[in-house]
């Protein structure tokens, strides 16, 4: 710094001649220029040397796995604690009682004892090891333990807990062995459990296919998708069935396999996307109309005409809303005054969707998009359909009123959304196919149910391993609809040939 100012200095006295300055400006020239020309080569190291983001694991363990799959190594597996499989001698010795399990109608002396299985139970908040000693009667009739999939060792009430917490409340296997050990003291490896779930699943496959046949055949359906880790996950909720497709793609394909627009005759809430225009009935989404007028006073605070053009868009939703509210009004007076409020989407759009204006720039763009989709969904009687329509009715007796957005179905897909964000997904079909089922005929309980708790949800579940038939078979008896010829799921996420396996080498 002092350098400096003694230059300043100098100059201002006259002590540098012109020559010498013009030298001081041509080595600080080459200084510059050499700066400059190595900076450019760093910031190309520094862009060269950038990492792209790697899908696949990049851990030591993965590398290995990799490598025993080329046959370049050969990886010992290492045994923790005890080697091999518990004899059954082992468990019976370890159980806390034994109950005799007899063929229905047969008393012990009719019968002879064929074998003892030991299977956990949960009773008073805890795991129960019992010793289940099974019976032969006539004609090789055997007693069946009640509440227990074919030869589990874990009770119902154990399966359809870790479906709940995995599917539902979405935690993760490590979670759920975490919580069954420290609440019910059941130790449950996360092998136990992934394979507890693929067997419900296989369980349940025809009742999600009984599903998806009450779904087509339902009077309202709100429906919403979004991305996954495997294509997308779709969500179709109505009050017969509540269905959600996971790892499935989003096109005209998948969803006439699931809610054909051709034969469809109910009523479906949706957004404003492609996929959905050839419902004949349809109601969009007005959350996501308003929420796009809103974004334009945002964007531009001071422009009176988006804020005008928002409030008065809000007021004819509400004014609609109170209409459909309005017990003083039968469903005629209702039809007749929806022609009142299309009269007020076209003065509102008018006269800037007749001036057919080119594409534009920014949130003026946004603005004449919003009002020729406001102007066509009006056309199209798609706006006010919510204001006429009548409520349907679930199984359980509750008639759950009917609004003018698709929130319901967003609402049901923020799990799996948060779950993809956090890579918290299944990355196979066969997972997705799991998820599918299970989380589609939970999820459906809730309809046919009083109340939604593992007590009444048990106790369906075990009337229906005792009378052979769920309460979704008996809805679909009671409407004499037929199943399909072909199952929806295998049309929509067909199961995966084996690979062959690859010579190592």
């Amino acid at each position: 710094m002092d350098a400096i100012e003694q230059l300043k200095e100098d100059l201002r006295a006259g002590r540098i001649d012109s020559q010498r300055l013009v030298e001081l400006m041509v080595v600080l020239q080459r200084q510059l220029q050499a700066a400059q020309q190595r900076i450019a080569e760093l910031e190309k190291q520094i862009a060269g040397s950038t990492t792209t983001k790697i899908d696949e694991p990049f851990s030591t363990r993965a590398e290995e796995k990799r490598q025993e799959a080329r046959g370049k190594i050969k990886r010992k597996k290492q045994r923790k604690g005890r080697r091999g499989r518990f004899a059954t001698a082992d468990k019976v010795a370890q159980a806390e009682r034994a109950v005799d399990v007899l063929p229905d109608g047969l008393d012990k002396s009719q019968c002879q004892w064929s074998h003892v299985r030991p299977v956990w139970r949960l009773e008073n908040g805890r795991a129960v090891l019992i010793a289940y000693h099974i019976f032969r009667g006539p004609n090789n009739r055997y007693g069946k333990i009640p509440g227990v999939l074919g030869r589990s060792e874990f009770g119902m009430e154990i399966v359809v807990t870790i479906a709940y917490l995995v599917y539902v409340v979405g935690l993760s296997f490590d979670k759920v062995c975490l919580i069954l050990n420290f609440f019910q003291n059941l130790k449950l490896k996360k092998t136990q459990a992934d394979a507890l779930l693929y067997q419900l699943s296989r369980h349940w496959q025809n009742e999600f296919e009984i599903l998806c046949t009450l779904l087509a055949n339902s009077l309202v359906v709100h429906t919403d998708e979004t991305s996954w880790s495997l294509n997308s996950v779709w969500a179709f909720l109505s009050e017969k069935a509540r269905v959600l497709f996971f790892g499935v793609h989003k096109d005209a394909a998948t969803l006439q396999a699931i809610l054909d627009p051709a034969t469809f005759a109910g009523l479906v809430f949706s957004d404003d996307a492609a996929i959905y225009a050839n419902f004949s009935v349809a109601q969009k989404c007005w959350a996501h109309l308003l929420r796009k007028a809103i974004k334009l006073t945002l964007q531009d605070p001071n422009n009176l005409d988006y804020r005008n053009f928002t409030d008065r868009l809000l007021e004819i939703y509400r004014a609609a809303c109170r209409l459909q509210r309005d017990g003083r009004f039968s469903d005629a007076g209702r039809a007749q005054k929806v022609p009142e409020l299309d009269d007020q989407i076209l003065d509102l759009c008018g006269p800037l969707w007749a001036a057919d204006l080119p594409p534009l720039e920014g949130p003026d763009n946004d603005y004449r998009l919003l009002v020729n989709e406001l102007m066509r969904l009006m056309l199209a009687q798609q706006l006010f359909t919510f204001v006429t329509a009548a409520a349907a009715t679930q199984p359980n007796g509750v008639t759950p009123p009917l609004g003018a957005t698709n929130n319901e179905a967003e609402r049901t897909l923020r799990n799996p959304a948060l779950a993809r964000k956090t890579g918290r997904t299944n990355k196979t079909m066969n997972g997705a196919r799991r998820q599918t089922i299970l989380t589609s005929v939970l999820e459906s309980l809730r309809l046919y149910l009083p109340t939604f708790t593992l007590s009444s949800v048990l106790a369906e579940i075990d009337r229906w391993l005792a009378q052979g038939r769920s309460c979704f078979a008996a809805l679909l008896n009671k409407l004499k609809l037929p199943t399909p010829q072909e199952a929806v799921l295998d049309q929509v996420l067909p199961v995966p040939e084996p690979v062959p396996p690859q010579p190592s080498g």
